[in-house]
């Protein structure tokens, strides 16, 4: 089971966009790398085809997951993740406050 999900709401430790929070969009577990909404912002030039126009458009870059936190439920502050098992099922739990952040 991995810490960080699509869906997950995160906060940046480190690098150009600190402390700046948002929804996980996709994870890219081979590259260890996630995608994350409204962060690490990056222009890519965008040949026109039937569907678009072309120019110049902003998109997000992957973050490594080393550089992202799960915010906790309760507060929003950055959080370690933990697992317990609630009866049969395996659920993620915030250290910070010991919320569960699986529904």
């Amino acid at each position: 089971m991995q810490k960080i999900r699509k869906g997950d709401k995160v906060v940046v430790l480190t690098g150009k966009d600190k402390g700046r929070s948002g929804e996980v969009l996709q994870v890219l577990p081979k590259e260890d790398r996630a995608v994350v909404r409204g962060v690490n912002m990056v222009k890519r030039h965008q040949r026109q085809t039937q569907a678009q126009e072309a120019g110049i458009i902003n998109k997000e870059a992957s973050i490594h997951l080393s550089n992202l936190a799960i915010a906790d439920p309760k507060d929003g502050k950055p959080t370690r993740v933990g697992f317990k098992i609630d009866g049969d099922k395996k659920v993620r739990v915030a250290k910070r406050s010991g919320v569960s952040i699986d529904g």
